[in-house]
């Protein structure tokens, strides 16, 4: 199930323009697809000026289509059955959160030239300011988030924190 951009609801009622913007999708075992949500992800940001905030930085949109597309792509590999994600704007950031069935928790590695795939988390975590991973019912859900703040730089040293080994 997709929620169009235009059938969104704020997250209070009135007129607010600077409630937060949220898109949602779930996809049935097999059917998630990276491409359909950086679509998804680039469809809510071009969104964004419309409702009178300010564009969306490029490079803050570039993390955030690698983000869609690691989380995404990791949970149609490693998980099977149905998975989804939700997407919220607001004027604090962007939260990307891709839940799966699998209760395996994501492993960060260390950085390996040698090794073919498995960088995955280690970008999610290198260009976040924060992940955070929660155990469900049935699986898990990420969710990265990436501040639009010029400021706020991603939090490296949270990755060392994940998979119990340093990510350097």
């Amino acid at each position: 199930m997709v929620i169009p951009l235009m059938k969104q609801a704020a997250d209070e009622p009135g007129t607010d323009e600077q409630a937060p913007l949220r898109y949602g999708a779930d996809w049935a075992g097999g059917a998630a697809c990276a491409v359909e949500a950086r679509r998804a992800l680039r469809a809510l940001l071009a969104h964004a000026p419309c409702t009178g905030r300010t564009p969306v930085p490029a490079l803050l949109a570039i993390d955030a289509e690698l983000v869609v597309s690691e989380l995404v792509t990791n949970a149609i590999r490693h998980a099977p059955g149905p998975c989804g994600m939700f997407l919220r704007l607001s004027d604090d950031g962007l939260a990307i959160t891709v839940w799966d069935t699998s209760a395996e928790q994501p492993v960060v590695r260390k950085r390996d030239g040698q090794r073919f795939g498995g960088h995955g988390m280690h970008v999610v975590h290198t260009v976040s300011t924060r992940v955070a991973v929660a155990s469900l019912g049935v699986g898990k859900q990420i969710t990265a988030y990436l501040s639009t703040a010029p400021d706020v730089a991603p939090d490296v040293g949270a990755v060392a924190m994940i998979g119990g080994e340093p990510a350097a």
